[in-house]
């Protein structure tokens, strides 16, 4: 970890798992946050904040979780300023390498008038109170000024102060509603860092949301003005207009070094792996124009602009795809390609297979390449990763035949191999892809209630591959999320469905019980 004499390194503190579940509708299963937590342990990012200890059993199982499998990064849990709250929050981290509480108070006077209904000096109390509490559980203690662009300067100061004189070894002025711009906050951190006599014992942190379209301009603008951690998430998710992109971040830190000459150690090649991940497991897209790891990013349509980039590249990119982890290259497998080739394309693209995943992956490469005009890297993503999520799977499709169209009723005619066995249905419904869930429902009976559904395609074009991404909550409430990419809709559908269904069932297996899913010839789950 970087300390106050690193003048130039700039700690990077990704919240996607706290700040960036609490967008609506983006909450994660725990297996989904183990997956993104040791990705970003694996590309660098110094600070993981793996959630809310005290918000319900569930934040303060996947925090501590989080705390066990991490193996480089600072672990850290959120808690108000109560003592439950930072009490809970030791208590999630204390198996992490290197422990973190974030502890905060709103500091404005909108806020302690109407949320807090609280005096000044009673927050101030209140901020040593916490500080000193959370200190005798972790040595690396947060504290955050909520709302404090909108705090009065005088305050802001002495809170500032009290909290570094109480322990904590790092202060976060947070931009909590976008409020903000780049000139007042750059000034904010100077005028905060010269009038608080202590503030060489503290590491300054920025935390910006996007209200005003402003969040990484502002957060590059409080590095300017002192501040050394940066407070951001992956695709810029969030609350309301979401938080500060980390992608956008760190390669505006390594592209513009002329004037922005700061180190930061994130692994910028696996920004795009990273962004593919959150957006699956929390079904939000990303648009197609976002910055460094959207679709069109590195994507050249006008005849001008193709004409400079055969010349020269750097005419119209300022960064290389590679250096984000895209390929310059998408169109270069088809169906006239052999293992050798594909198994290569697959290590170029960051997978390792083994013979026997790698061969039903190539025999479902060429069934795509029969049926697909072009096959796209993100084609090939899709298929993989698709594979690799059904390996260990007790349901699969066998086969499906649908009847649809504006005549009803939807049929759909379905085989599934279930712990070895084929079993044939034919089920109605309303539309083709209820039909198919009924008929999955009539081979193997659940309780398991569908959440999410939703359908995006992977590629351009009418042949491009559907990705369905399928989201189930089991009797208890518990979800899983899956998906699952097909030129055939209702395959992909079925297929993301069967995938969630699997993943209830292994969880039910791992935990010795829960719910109770069985097919006609009943099976022990």
């Amino acid at each position: 970890m970087s300390t106050t004499s690193d003048a130039n390194r700039i700690i990077i503190f990704d919240t996607t798992l706290r700040d960036g579940e609490q967008s609506p509708g983006a909450t994660m299963t725990l297996e989904e946050k183990l997956e993104i937590a040791q990705l970003l342990d694996s590309m660098g990012v110094d600070v993981i904040e793996a959630g809310f200890p005290i918000a319900s059993n569930g934040d303060f199982e996947s925090v501590a979780e989080i705390s066990r499998v991490v193996k480089n990064a600072q672990v850290a849990g959120l808690a108000r300023a109560g003592q439950k709250d930072i009490d809970r929050a030791g208590e999630a981290v204390r198996h992490a390498k290197n422990p973190r509480i974030h502890t905060f108070l709103s500091t404005s006077p909108v806020h302690m008038k109407y949320k807090l209904q609280m005096e000044p000096e009673k927050v101030l109390d209140l901020v040593v109170q916490s500080v000193t509490r959370a200190r005798n559980l972790v040595a690396n203690v947060e504290w955050s000024a909520e709302d404090g662009t909108r705090t009065e300067i005088d305050f802001l100061c002495r809170c500032v102060e009290a909290a570094i004189k109480a322990g904590a070894t790092t202060i976060n002025i947070p931009d909590t509603v976008g409020y903000t711009v780049p000139d007042e906050y750059r000034a904010l951190f100077k005028t905060v860092r010269e009038r608080v006599p202590n503030s060489d014992k503290a590491i300054f942190s920025v935390h910006c949301h996007n209200d005003l379209g402003l969040a990484v301009a502002n957060t590059l603008a409080g590095i300017e003005g002192g501040a050394r951690q940066v407070e951001c998430t992956i695709n810029g998710i969030g609350e309301r207009a979401g938080n500060a992109a980390l992608e956008e971040v760190v390669m505006a830190l390594k592209t513009r070094q002329d004037v922005l000459p700061y180190l930061c150690g994130v692994d910028a090649t696996m920004l795009m792996r990273a962004s593919k991940l959150v957006s699956a497991a929390s079904s939000f897209p990303v648009q197609y124009n976002k910055a460094i790891v959207g679709r069109n990013a590195f994507a050249h349509e006008s005849g001008i602009h193709q004409d400079g980039m055969l010349k020269n590249t750097q005419t119209y990119e300022i960064m290389t795809p590679e250096s984000v982890g895209v390929l310059k290259t998408s169109l270069v497998m088809g169906k006239h390609s052999g293992r050798h080739a594909f198994r290569e394309k697959l290590k170029e693209l960051g997978y390792e297979l083994g013979e026997n995943a790698l061969e039903d992956a190539f025999r479902r490469f060429k069934d795509l390449a029969d049926r697909k005009k072009h096959v796209y890297d993100e084609d090939l993503e899709a298929l993989v990763d698709d594979e690799i999520d059904n390996a260990q799977d007790r349901i699969k499709l066998v086969s499906l035949t649908i009847v649809a169209g504006t005549q009803g009723p939807q049929l759909a005619t379905m085989t599934l191999d279930v712990d070895g066995k084929h079993q044939t249905v034919q089920a109605s419904g309303n539309g083709p892809v209820d039909a198919c869930f009924n008929a999955v429902h009539a081979i193997v009976p659940h309780e398991a209630k569908l959440e999410l559904y939703q359908v995006h395609a992977v590629t351009e074009g009418t042949d491009a591959q559907a990705e369905v991404s399928v989201r189930l909550a089991d009797a208890e409430g518990r979800m899983v999320t899956a998906r699952a990419a097909d030129p055939d809709t209702l395959v992909a559908s079925t297929r993301s469905y069967l995938g969630a269904l699997n993943k209830i069932m292994s969880r039910a297996a791992r935990l010795g019980g829960g719910e109770r899913i069985h097919s006609t010839e009943p099976m022990s789950v």
